[in-house]
């Protein structure tokens, strides 16, 4: 399929939220936004960016066309407790960033059937490299990444910022892993070990280790959990939660910015009230984007 009849039946399914994020609600619902993000954007799928144990890696990208210098970068990675979903799940959470006139990037990576923890994570950090090495061609600002994600992606899109020390590139093409200018991080696992053998256990989430012995699958989760890479010189970080969400408890929210208080880190937990895992009202969309927006210009983005 062509590019440009992609990107028209993608406006279409953008156009059914129009009246859900901020500027999207003052357009009309005639086409104005169809038009708008194929005229700023090209759309190009399924780029490959690594090959792992004969699995080729794929991201799309969004990238603007209608400016000649380097913009802010979304690096977006999907939910589904690492072992389901795909990259084309969560297309519409892409919208706003479009709207806000950010280059995206729209990782797909290894799912625990393909490969065990912490494979997701190396490949989420491989996608980095690959967007600092082809940052020129893509116009890729990477002094300004923002890293984003719903549920696993939001330990993906935290841990891309707080474990970029702990070796998960090692294995990754040659190159620089860029630094995270910020996290939007939406209900988010940020204490893996709950997830997998505490009170929050998920059997989804345990499948990401597969049959690996007790102890050895705790220790590599206590490695992968973003709650124990808390300290100063961390990048802003936004958690967006529903206070009653039953598949990553809210607590994990709010353990993870009870620690970064104790940090000089620029970070916000928003509550949404009665909130599940997401599902989240077109009122309450509106609300979010807009605190999002605020929370990256007051981040300098």
């Amino acid at each position: 399929m062509k590019t440009t009849h992609v990107i028209a039946l993608y406006s279409l399914a953008l156009l059914s939220l129009v009246t859900s994020t901020p500027v999207m609600a003052q357009l009309s619902a005639s086409g104005t936004w169809a038009a708008e993000i194929e005229t700023r954007y090209r759309f190009l799928p399924d780029i490959s960016y690594e090959t792992e144990n004969g699995i080729e890696l794929k991201l799309d990208i969004y990238a603007r066309r209608d400016v000649d210098t380097p913009q802010p970068t979304l690096v977006f990675a999907h939910g589904g407790f690492w072992v389901r979903g795909s990259k084309d799940t969560q297309l519409m959470a892409l919208i706003p960033w479009l709207e806000m006139g950010y280059n995206v990037v729209n990782v797909g990576y290894r799912l625990g059937g393909q490969a065990l923890a912490p494979a997701a994570l190396v490949d989420t950090f491989c996608a980095l490299r690959f967007v600092a090495a082809n940052a020129d061609e893509y116009g890729f600002d990477v002094n300004r990444i923002v890293t984003s994600g719903q549920s696993a992606g939001g330990h993906l899109a935290l841990s891309a910022a707080m474990l970029n020390e702990a070796g998960f590139d090692e294995s990754c093409p040659a190159g620089e892993t860029p630094s995270i200018a910020a996290v939007v991080n939406w209900y988010g696992v940020t204490d893996v070990p709950d997830v997998i053998d505490g009170p929050n256990r998920s059997e989804i989430a345990a499948a990401w280790f597969g049959n690996m012995n007790r102890s050895e699958a705790l220790e590599l989760a206590e490695s992968l959990s973003p709650l124990n890479y808390v300290r100063d010189d961390l990048p802003p970080i936004m958690t967006v939660q529903g206070d009653a969400d039953r598949i990553v408890p809210y607590a994990e929210g709010v353990a993870l910015h009870e620690a970064l208080n104790e940090t000089n880190v620029k970070h916000q937990l928003l509550t949404i009230p009665g909130g599940g895992h997401g599902r989240f009202s077109a009122e309450e969309r509106v609300m979010i984007y807009q605190a999002v927006q605020q929370f990256l210009s007051e981040a300098g983005l």
